[in-house]
């Protein structure tokens, strides 16, 4: 509650300077500044200062900041600065406040009104913040706290930022990033390095996506050896020739047993019919095989010779057969 209150009075305190501050820097009567007819761009920036001072009162503390750093862009004097402070103070930006009351006690001069709540914010910002040592190796790489880009080391002396964990990031262009978490305690000093590993390039001359077929590099592929095809020809001219002289032979049992059974007294009709049905059926099945086999055989030896010429040809085989009907397609 005491901790609310103190922080009650302070806000109210606050926006009672920023409007004597406001009135300072609209009459032109601060001895922070300098006349009011060596800026141009005067009027813009009493213009961005009153925005501020509204905001700042409404609480919209980042948009006041916004527009106090914009008439200090336009027209820097004293008076904005203590204002950028004040603002940067209530968003908690220890680190930023910190720096600009520093600046602020710097280019003021001893007599200025505001210097002791100045010197008294900058004694309880000092218990706010920490100092971070960053280096580098290589050198040369930007340095983000929080995602604000701060530099690029070397740095000349140690960072000051706010208390809390930071994410601390190291980048470099051709080398990988890097990023680190660090606690940061009040009055810390601490020593933060970053190796940047190199980015190692893709290797290839060409992109992954390439079709093989372009890639001007790749050697030609030697041709298909049709030897195979050819024997694998011959093996299946001998196969069908076999299975056919054996269900020729079978037929041929098959149409002996159908010749006893005609001549059996009396004759057994239905055992004819069977008989006779499945020796015609064997009899194609002969024929098919056997014509197949020739018909595999003269093109595996049409092949082999025009191997022996140097008339080598694209090849291919499809046998169907069925009761009745063969259809062979075969090429090596």
């Amino acid at each position: 509650m005491n901790r609310q209150r103190s922080a009650g009075r302070r806000a109210s305190l606050i926006g009672v300077l920023v409007l004597l501050a406001a009135n300072l820097v609209l009459l032109g009567t601060s001895p922070a500044f300098a006349a009011p007819d060596a800026y141009p761009s005067r009027q813009e920036a009493d213009k961005h200062f009153e925005h501020g001072v509204s905001l700042y009162m409404e609480a919209d503390y980042r948009a006041a900041l916004v527009e106090f750093l914009r008439a200090y862009e336009l027209a820097p004097n004293g008076v904005v600065l203590f204002n950028i402070g004040e603002t940067q103070y209530q968003l908690r930006d220890y680190a930023s406040a910190l720096a600009t009351f520093e600046r602020y006690m710097a280019e003021s001069p001893q007599t200025d009104s505001h210097r002791p709540l100045v010197e008294a914010n900058v004694k309880e910002l000092r218990t706010r913040v920490g100092r971070l040592t960053i280096a580098t190796f290589p050198v040369g790489a930007e340095i983000t706290v929080d995602e604000r880009v701060i530099g690029k080391t070397p740095f000349e002396k140690p960072v000051v930022v706010g208390i809390g964990r930071l994410s601390v990031r190291a980048y470099l262009p051709g080398h990988l990033p890097v990023t680190r978490a660090v606690d940061v305690a009040a009055e810390d000093n601490l020593s933060i390095s970053f190796d940047l590993p190199a980015a190692v390039p893709a290797r290839g001359d060409a992109p992954a996506f390439a079709p093989a077929s372009i890639n001007p590099s790749e050697p030609p592929r030697p041709p298909v050896s049709r030897a195979g095809w050819r024997k694998a020809g011959w093996i299946t001219a001998g196969m069908l020739a076999a299975g056919a002289a054996g269900v020729a032979l079978w037929a041929r049992d098959e149409s002996q047993v159908l010749r006893a059974a005609r001549d059996d007294f009396p004759a057994d009709a239905g055992r004819v019919s069977r008989l006779s049905s499945k020796t015609l059926t064997l009899s194609v099945v002969a024929d098919s095989l056997a014509a197949a086999a020739v018909i595999v055989g003269a093109i595996t030896l049409y092949s082999s010779v025009s191997a022996k010429d140097g008339k080598e040809a694209a090849s291919s085989t499809k046998v169907s057969a069925g009761l009745g009907s063969m259809t062979l397609q075969m090429t090596f």
